[in-house]
Protein backbone atom coordinates (compact mmCIF):
# COMPACT_ATOMS: atom_id res chain seq x y z
CA UNK A 1 0.00 0.00 0.00
CA UNK A 2 1.37 3.38 -0.77
CA UNK A 3 2.59 5.98 1.97
CA UNK A 4 0.89 8.88 1.24
CA UNK A 5 2.70 12.20 2.51
CA UNK A 6 1.30 15.50 2.68
CA UNK A 7 2.87 18.80 0.56
CA UNK A 8 1.96 21.39 3.20
CA UNK A 9 2.95 24.09 0.90
CA UNK A 10 -0.06 23.34 -0.92
CA UNK A 11 -2.04 21.70 1.47
CA UNK A 12 -4.05 23.35 4.84
CA UNK A 13 -2.45 26.15 3.82
CA UNK A 14 -5.05 28.44 5.63
CA UNK A 15 -2.98 27.81 8.31
CA UNK A 16 0.73 28.71 9.62
CA UNK A 17 2.77 26.07 9.13
CA UNK A 18 3.02 24.75 12.22
CA UNK A 19 -0.12 24.46 12.73
CA UNK A 20 -0.72 22.44 9.42
CA UNK A 21 1.08 19.78 10.85
CA UNK A 22 -1.31 19.08 13.42
CA UNK A 23 -3.87 19.33 10.61
CA UNK A 24 -2.00 16.74 8.74
CA UNK A 25 -1.80 14.54 11.71
CA UNK A 26 -5.65 15.27 12.21
CA UNK A 27 -6.08 14.21 8.83
CA UNK A 28 -4.20 10.52 9.05
CA UNK A 29 -0.75 11.62 7.29
CA UNK A 30 2.42 10.24 8.45
CA UNK A 31 4.51 12.08 6.78
CA UNK A 32 5.00 15.26 5.60
CA UNK A 33 7.13 17.81 3.70
CA UNK A 34 7.49 21.54 1.82
CA UNK A 35 9.02 23.23 -0.35
CA UNK A 36 11.11 25.57 1.73
CA UNK A 37 11.64 25.70 5.53
CA UNK A 38 13.92 28.73 5.34
CA UNK A 39 11.35 31.37 6.34
CA UNK A 40 10.16 29.27 8.56
CA UNK A 41 10.13 28.40 12.66
CA UNK A 42 12.54 25.63 12.19
CA UNK A 43 12.43 24.69 15.86
CA UNK A 44 8.38 24.96 16.15
CA UNK A 45 8.28 22.14 13.08
CA UNK A 46 10.90 20.56 15.35
CA UNK A 47 8.18 20.26 17.98
CA UNK A 48 5.13 19.68 16.15
CA UNK A 49 6.68 16.69 14.17
CA UNK A 50 8.05 14.81 17.36
CA UNK A 51 4.19 16.13 19.03
CA UNK A 52 2.35 14.45 15.66
CA UNK A 53 5.10 11.26 15.53
CA UNK A 54 5.20 12.36 12.15
CA UNK A 55 8.55 12.03 8.90
CA UNK A 56 9.44 15.02 7.65
CA UNK A 57 10.26 13.46 4.31
CA UNK A 58 11.64 15.99 1.96
CA UNK A 59 11.68 19.61 1.50
CA UNK A 60 13.89 21.67 -1.34
CA UNK A 61 17.14 23.21 -1.32
CA UNK A 62 17.52 27.01 -1.34
CA UNK A 63 15.82 28.20 -5.37
CA UNK A 64 17.11 31.82 -5.04
CA UNK A 65 14.47 34.14 -5.08
CA UNK A 66 11.48 31.83 -5.25
CA UNK A 67 8.72 34.42 -4.71
CA UNK A 68 10.42 36.39 -7.39
CA UNK A 69 10.48 34.10 -10.13
CA UNK A 70 13.92 32.25 -9.51
CA UNK A 71 12.57 28.47 -9.67
CA UNK A 72 16.58 27.17 -8.73
CA UNK A 73 19.65 28.51 -9.02
CA UNK A 74 22.39 25.29 -9.61
CA UNK A 75 22.42 26.02 -13.53
CA UNK A 76 24.14 29.85 -12.59
CA UNK A 77 27.84 29.81 -13.36
CA UNK A 78 27.79 32.90 -11.35
CA UNK A 79 26.76 31.67 -7.91
CA UNK A 80 27.98 28.28 -7.63
CA UNK A 81 29.08 29.81 -3.87
CA UNK A 82 25.35 30.56 -2.99
CA UNK A 83 24.61 27.22 -4.13
CA UNK A 84 27.31 25.57 -2.05
CA UNK A 85 26.53 27.49 0.83
CA UNK A 86 22.42 26.47 0.55
CA UNK A 87 23.81 22.74 0.36
CA UNK A 88 25.00 23.51 4.07
CA UNK A 89 22.43 24.99 5.30
CA UNK A 90 19.89 22.53 4.25
CA UNK A 91 21.62 19.71 5.64
CA UNK A 92 21.48 21.58 9.17
CA UNK A 93 18.46 21.78 8.67
CA UNK A 94 17.51 18.27 7.36
CA UNK A 95 19.95 17.25 10.24
CA UNK A 96 17.63 19.10 13.17
CA UNK A 97 14.33 17.26 11.03
CA UNK A 98 15.42 14.18 10.90
CA UNK A 99 14.83 14.32 7.22
CA UNK A 100 16.23 11.88 4.93
CA UNK A 101 15.71 13.29 1.54
CA UNK A 102 16.37 17.08 -0.46
CA UNK A 103 15.63 17.67 -3.92
CA UNK A 104 16.92 20.30 -5.99
CA UNK A 105 15.36 22.75 -8.26
CA UNK A 106 17.61 22.71 -11.59
CA UNK A 107 16.75 26.28 -12.51
CA UNK A 108 15.18 28.43 -15.29
CA UNK A 109 17.25 28.39 -18.53
CA UNK A 110 19.45 31.98 -18.20
CA UNK A 111 19.63 34.45 -21.16
CA UNK A 112 22.92 35.28 -22.45
CA UNK A 113 24.53 32.43 -21.05
CA UNK A 114 25.61 29.19 -23.34
CA UNK A 115 22.93 26.35 -22.43
CA UNK A 116 26.42 23.74 -22.51
CA UNK A 117 27.70 26.30 -19.76
CA UNK A 118 24.74 25.79 -17.78
CA UNK A 119 24.60 22.47 -18.41
CA UNK A 120 28.08 22.18 -17.29
CA UNK A 121 27.25 23.98 -14.07
CA UNK A 122 24.25 21.99 -13.45
CA UNK A 123 26.49 18.70 -13.22
CA UNK A 124 29.00 20.24 -11.13
CA UNK A 125 26.18 21.41 -8.47
CA UNK A 126 24.77 18.43 -8.68
CA UNK A 127 27.91 16.39 -7.86
CA UNK A 128 28.69 19.01 -5.44
CA UNK A 129 25.31 18.16 -3.76
CA UNK A 130 25.33 14.29 -3.98
CA UNK A 131 28.48 14.14 -2.09
CA UNK A 132 28.01 16.15 0.65
CA UNK A 133 24.37 14.98 1.22
CA UNK A 134 25.78 11.45 1.23
CA UNK A 135 28.45 12.49 4.13
CA UNK A 136 25.65 13.36 5.72
CA UNK A 137 23.68 10.27 5.16
CA UNK A 138 20.69 12.21 3.03
CA UNK A 139 19.73 11.06 -0.37
CA UNK A 140 19.89 14.15 -3.30
CA UNK A 141 16.57 14.22 -5.09
CA UNK A 142 16.60 16.05 -8.56
CA UNK A 143 12.56 16.64 -10.16
CA UNK A 144 11.71 16.57 -13.67
CA UNK A 145 9.31 20.08 -13.73
CA UNK A 146 6.58 20.62 -17.07
CA UNK A 147 7.63 23.62 -19.04
CA UNK A 148 3.91 24.69 -19.81
CA UNK A 149 3.62 26.00 -15.79
CA UNK A 150 7.20 27.21 -15.72
CA UNK A 151 8.76 27.59 -18.98
CA UNK A 152 12.23 27.19 -19.54
CA UNK A 153 13.06 25.20 -16.68
CA UNK A 154 16.46 22.87 -17.79
CA UNK A 155 15.32 19.88 -16.29
CA UNK A 156 11.59 19.27 -18.42
CA UNK A 157 11.27 15.32 -18.83
CA UNK A 158 12.44 12.16 -17.11
CA UNK A 159 15.02 11.84 -20.13
CA UNK A 160 16.96 14.76 -19.38
CA UNK A 161 16.66 14.28 -15.63
CA UNK A 162 17.96 10.58 -15.64
CA UNK A 163 20.85 12.13 -18.41
CA UNK A 164 21.98 14.82 -15.62
CA UNK A 165 22.33 11.64 -13.41
CA UNK A 166 24.34 9.52 -15.94
CA UNK A 167 26.64 12.86 -16.08
CA UNK A 168 26.79 13.76 -12.70
CA UNK A 169 27.47 9.89 -12.01
CA UNK A 170 27.13 9.92 -8.74
CA UNK A 171 24.79 6.70 -6.49
CA UNK A 172 23.30 9.22 -4.51
CA UNK A 173 21.04 10.98 -6.54
CA UNK A 174 17.85 9.92 -7.53
CA UNK A 175 14.83 11.24 -9.46
CA UNK A 176 11.63 12.46 -8.08
CA UNK A 177 8.91 11.75 -10.38
CA UNK A 178 6.29 13.71 -10.06
CA UNK A 179 3.09 12.16 -12.08
CA UNK A 180 1.62 15.66 -12.92
CA UNK A 181 4.49 17.45 -14.28
CA UNK A 182 5.22 14.16 -16.10
CA UNK A 183 1.52 13.56 -17.73
CA UNK A 184 1.89 17.11 -19.09
CA UNK A 185 5.48 16.36 -20.49
CA UNK A 186 5.32 13.11 -21.88
CA UNK A 187 2.10 10.69 -20.66
CA UNK A 188 3.19 7.00 -21.13
CA UNK A 189 3.32 7.57 -16.93
CA UNK A 190 3.22 3.83 -15.58
CA UNK A 191 5.67 2.38 -17.52
CA UNK A 192 8.32 5.02 -17.63
CA UNK A 193 7.65 4.46 -13.96
CA UNK A 194 8.61 0.86 -14.33
CA UNK A 195 11.20 1.16 -17.22
CA UNK A 196 13.21 3.74 -14.22
CA UNK A 197 11.83 2.11 -11.03
CA UNK A 198 15.23 2.16 -9.64
CA UNK A 199 16.24 5.21 -10.14
CA UNK A 200 13.01 7.11 -8.90
CA UNK A 201 13.12 7.47 -5.15
CA UNK A 202 10.02 10.36 -4.21
CA UNK A 203 6.65 10.25 -6.03
CA UNK A 204 4.20 13.30 -5.97
CA UNK A 205 0.91 13.25 -7.60
CA UNK A 206 -1.87 15.69 -8.64
CA UNK A 207 -4.54 15.37 -11.51
CA UNK A 208 -4.48 17.14 -14.33
CA UNK A 209 -5.22 19.98 -15.68
CA UNK A 210 -5.72 21.68 -12.90
CA UNK A 211 -3.57 20.31 -10.37
CA UNK A 212 -6.27 19.80 -8.42
CA UNK A 213 -7.03 16.44 -6.10
CA UNK A 214 -6.71 12.84 -8.08
CA UNK A 215 -10.34 12.18 -9.54
CA UNK A 216 -10.74 15.87 -11.10
CA UNK A 217 -8.88 15.15 -13.97
CA UNK A 218 -7.64 12.74 -16.61
CA UNK A 219 -5.46 10.87 -14.69
CA UNK A 220 -6.57 7.15 -13.64
CA UNK A 221 -5.15 7.04 -10.42
CA UNK A 222 -6.22 4.31 -9.29
CA UNK A 223 -4.24 2.00 -11.85
CA UNK A 224 -1.29 4.60 -11.53
CA UNK A 225 -1.04 3.71 -7.74
CA UNK A 226 -2.15 0.22 -7.79
CA UNK A 227 0.35 -0.39 -10.29
CA UNK A 228 3.33 1.41 -8.19
CA UNK A 229 2.23 -0.73 -5.62
CA UNK A 230 2.31 -4.25 -7.49
CA UNK A 231 5.95 -2.93 -8.71
CA UNK A 232 7.02 -2.92 -5.46
CA UNK A 233 8.01 0.60 -4.74
CA UNK A 234 8.59 1.49 -1.28
CA UNK A 235 9.22 5.15 -0.86
CA UNK A 236 6.49 7.69 -0.53
CA UNK A 237 3.86 9.33 -2.37
CA UNK A 238 3.22 13.16 -1.77
CA UNK A 239 -0.17 15.00 -2.12
CA UNK A 240 1.66 17.82 -4.09
CA UNK A 241 -2.00 19.27 -5.48
CA UNK A 242 -4.11 22.53 -5.15
CA UNK A 243 -6.89 21.48 -3.39
CA UNK A 244 -10.13 22.24 -5.09
CA UNK A 245 -12.12 23.19 -2.27
CA UNK A 246 -10.39 22.76 1.74
CA UNK A 247 -7.93 20.32 2.17
CA UNK A 248 -9.74 17.82 4.22
CA UNK A 249 -12.53 17.58 2.21
CA UNK A 250 -10.49 16.89 -0.95
CA UNK A 251 -9.18 13.40 0.61
CA UNK A 252 -11.95 11.00 0.19
CA UNK A 253 -10.35 9.40 -2.58
CA UNK A 254 -7.62 7.75 -0.44
CA UNK A 255 -10.70 5.66 1.49
CA UNK A 256 -12.86 5.72 -1.75
CA UNK A 257 -10.10 3.90 -3.40
CA UNK A 258 -9.37 1.94 -1.03
CA UNK A 259 -5.80 2.97 0.20
CA UNK A 260 -7.24 4.15 3.26
CA UNK A 261 -9.01 2.60 5.84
Amino acid sequence: MPRFAANLTMLFNDYPMVERIDRAAEAGFTGIEFLFPYQEDVDGIEEALKRNGIQQVLFNLPAGDFAGGERGIANNPDRKQEFRDGVEKALEIAEKLDCPKLNCLSGLALDGVPFDTQWKTLVENYQYAAEETEKAGVLQLVEPINTFDMPGFTIPNTRTGLLLMEEVGHSNLKLQYDVYHMQRMEGELVNTIRNNLDQIAHVQIADNPGRHQPGTGEINYPFVLNQLDDMGYDGWVSLEYVPDGQTADTLGWLKEWGFWS
